[in-house]
């Protein structure tokens, strides 16, 4: 049996009962943390939560040469993620390799941040459309410095379908968390040399450590969100398309964007 179980969005505390108990009566405990991991708590907390040894699993493990799914062949393993169990195409992959071994899987879910961002910036969660992802920049083999463009794309077809747009930031071992300031930038400079104008004028909600005590949560116009301070990782942004006066409302109220955002729908 190989069960999935998401985490949750920030600490050790943020594990269903269920999710928990699963643990607990585990054979063996392996884990991802590339492709989101908890802020909150170290490895050795989480083992001590849970009475036992977590074998994190790099991405080579969990994409490439999965041969630990073999164990759930004969024993009872979980795999541990953060935020919900099946947010990323990988687990699914994973759950589809299982399958093809004949394992049976089982999902226990956790909050995850694709929900967490309603809750925590006021927009209406209907209103999503597809999601993306800003990479670091990467240096080619030829030695050019490649920027993609592909969440400048996926922003700009959200908007003319009036669809606010969720941006995952990337987490590389070696160049770190990509912050929301640095998203901004990266998405503005894509923006310069393209001549278009889908971001600099837009609003943006940046959230920073979802799920823990004090998250960050601000909103306001590109060129002004791009110089405030969001602290710690993780970081997560959202582009929203045209604002009901109920989400306009929400931002300028509880996130402190400018009055200017709420006037503008009046007129």
């Amino acid at each position: 049996m190989l069960t999935f179980i998401g985490l949750g969005l920030f600490d050790k505390n943020d594990i269903s009962l269920k999710g928990l108990e699963a643990i607990k009566n585990a054979d063996m405990v392996f884990a991802e943390f590339y492709t989101s991991r908890l802020m909150g708590s170290t490895i050795e907390e989480l083992e001590a939560l849970y009475g036992k040894p977590v074998h994190v699993l790099s991405r080579e493990d969990v994409e490439i040469s999965p041969n630990w799914l073999a164990e759930a062949q004969q024993k009872n393993v979980v795999f541990l993620t953060g935020g919900d169990s099946m947010v990323s195409t990988t687990h699914v992959d994973l759950r589809l390799r299982a399958k093809d071994m004949d394992i049976d899987t089982q999902l226990i879910h956790g909050s995850s941040i694709v929900s967490a961002i309603c809750g925590l910036s006021g927009l209406q969660n209907y209103r999503f459309g597809k999601a993306s992802t800003v990479p670091h920049p990467y240096t080619s083999i030829r030695g050019n410095t490649i920027i993609s463009e592909t969440p400048y794309d996926t922003i700009k077809l959200n908007k003319e379908h009036n669809m606010h747009t969720l941006v995952f930031l990337d987490i590389d071992k070696d160049k770190g968390y990509m912050t929301v300031n640095q998203a901004l930038g990266l998405l503005l400079g894509i923006e310069k040399r393209r001549g278009e104008g889908v971001i600099e004028n837009a609003i943006a909600v940046g959230i920073a450590r979802a799920g823990s005590d004090k998250p960050v949560v601000k909103a306001g116009y590109v060129r002004h969100l791009q110089e405030e301070d969001f602290g710690e990782p993780l970081h997560i942004l959202v582009v929203p398309a045209s604002l009901h006066f109920i989400e306009a409302e929400a931002l300028v109220k509880l996130l402190g964007a400018a009055q200017e955002i709420l006037d503008e729908l009046d007129d």
